[in-house]
């Protein structure tokens, strides 16, 4: 059954899709996978740099190609993950071998026709590094910490405070606007219709300022 809004498993990404598909970058399937590959190069190079005894004479001019592995992913290299899973029944495997295949593809590159292009070559040793000493949750428990982090800060604060932003031009335009207001459901003294909406400029305020206050923490 191919996805439409009549077939989706959930108002998010049926009903609501129009309106929730930028979180698609930071949680959708293909999204997990491209973030568990940047964990895995990062880790990769922070062991270059240290540098641990056997990366020692890593090429560190390879680092930007080899973040180019996570910066341009695209569906179709996602797909390729997920057919390597489908051989592997391991999602975080999946994503290792992945990345020893794109490392593999650069010694037959035009890009890679350097004097360095030996340290990439499919008999390197430097390619069994990735994922060294790691277990399948520390990929994980830093992947989807840093997507929520990166949502957060890149579409729903942003947001939030566009929204915040909104309604205090409303409070503004309509603080001398009078309204009846209520008390359990009956009518009560009046107020003004742009102080009702300052309430919700505090309080979202308030809340927005404690988001942003916490601390999202990996393994």
């Amino acid at each position: 059954m191919d996805l439409s809004l009549l077939t989706a498993i959930s108002p998010i990404d049926g009903r609501y899709r129009s309106k929730t598909e930028p979180l698609a970058e930071y949680f959708s399937e293909y999204a997990l996978i491209r973030y568990r590959i940047r964990v895995e190069i990062e880790y990769f190079i922070t062991l270059c740099e240290l540098p641990l005894p056997q990366l020692a004479d890593f090429d560190h001019s390879l680092f930007s190609p080899l973040r180019d592995i996570y910066r341009q992913f695209t569906p179709a290299d996602a797909q390729r993950v997920k057919d390597i899973e489908s051989i592997t029944n391991h999602d975080v495997k999946a994503v290792e071998y992945y990345i020893k295949e794109r490392i593999d593809a650069f010694a037959s590159s035009s890009e890679s026709s350097t004097p360095h292009s030996t340290l990439l070559t499919p008999h390197s040793s430097f390619k069994e590094f990735i994922h060294f000493g790691l277990t399948s949750q520390d990929i994980n428990n830093t992947s989807v910490p840093l997507s929520i982090k990166e949502a957060l800060t890149e579409v729903y604060i942003p947001s939030l405070e566009e929204l915040i932003e909104q309604l205090h031009d409303y409070a503004e335009a309509w603080k001398n606007v009078p309204m009846l207001a209520k008390t359990h459901g009956q009518p009560a003294s009046p107020t003004r219709l742009g102080k009702e909406i300052m309430v919700y400029v505090y309080r979202l305020g308030e809340q927005i300022r404690s988001l942003k206050d916490t601390p999202i923490t990996a393994k």
